[in-house]
C-alpha cells in the first residue's frame, strides 16, 4: 500500500475521498477526478468547455489547454506551454515556457522550468524541475510496456502501461535529469543535472 500522504503533505480533500486509490489509479482516473471538482469551485473561477481558471492565474501568450482541466489561484503558465488529458495545477504554481503536463496533479509552490514533460504524475509541494527534466509516463523502448514500482523493498505491478512518477514534497530534479516511469521519490529528493533515475531495470 502506498500512502500519497506519505509523500505529499496535506493532501486535498478531493484526493482524500478517493480513498485508498493508488498513484496509478488516479492519474489513470484524472480526467473524471477533475470534472466532479470543477462544479464545487467557487465564483473565482472562469470556467469555459471544462477548464476552470482562477481570476488570480496569469497566463502567458500561446497556451493550448484541454480539458478537463484546473488551474488554481496565483498560478503562473508561461508562454507556448501545453497542457492535455486532464491536468490539475494547485496554487501558486509555475508552468515553464514549452513545457508539456499530461494526465498530471502538480500541487502547491511547485516550479516545472522551460522545456519540460511531465506525464501521468503525481508531483508534490514546492518541488523544482530545472530546465529540460523529464518524468516518462511509458516505455516505448520495451517489449513488455506493462509499469512496475517498487516501494519499500516491493516490487508492484501497477497494471498499467502509462505512469510516469510520485515526488515527494521539496524534492529538486536537476536539468536534464530523466524520471523513468513508475519513479517514486521520497520528500527532499535530490535527482542531479543530467542524472537518469531508473529503479527498476528491464525484466
Amino acid at each position: 500500500m502506498i500512502d500519497i500522504g506519505h509523500f505529499i503533505s496535506n493532501i486535498p480533500s478531493f484526493l482524500e475521498k478517493e480513498g485508498s486509490s493508488l498513484p496509478w489509479e488516479i492519474t489513470t482516473n484524472i480526467k473524471s477526478i477533475i470534472e466532479e471538482m470543477i462544479p464545487s469551485l467557487g465564483g473565482d473561477f472562469k470556467i469555459e468547455n471544462g477548464i476552470a481558471i482562477h481570476k488570480s492565474a496569469i497566463l502567458e501568450h500561446g497556451i493550448t489547454i484541454k480539458g478537463p482541466a484546473i488551474i488554481m489561484d496565483k498560478c503562473h503558465i508561461c508562454a507556448n506551454a501545453y497542457l492535455r488529458e486532464g491536468v490539475f495545477l494547485d496554487s501558486s504554481v509555475k508552468i515553464g515556457p514549452s513545457s508539456e503536463i499530461k494526465s498530471s496533479m502538480i500541487f502547491s509552490g511547485s516550479a516545472i522550468a522551460h522545456l519540460n514533460y511531465i506525464g501521468n504524475s503525481l508531483i508534490g509541494r514546492n518541488v523544482n524541475f530545472e530546465g529540460g527534466s523529464i518524468a516518462a509516463n511509458h516505455y516505448n523502448e520495451r517489449v513488455e510496456k506493462k509499469i512496475r514500482v517498487i516501494f519499500k523493498d516491493q516490487v508492484i505491478d501497477t497494471g498499467t502501461e502509462k505512469f510516469g512518477a510520485l515526488v515527494g514534497d521539496g524534492s529538486k530534479i536537476g536539468a536534464n535529469g530523466v524520471l523513468s516511469p513508475g519513479t517514486i521519490l521520497e520528500k527532499g529528493s535530490i535527482v542531479k543535472r543530467l542524472e537518469l533515475i531508473e529503479q527498476l531495470k528491464e525484466p
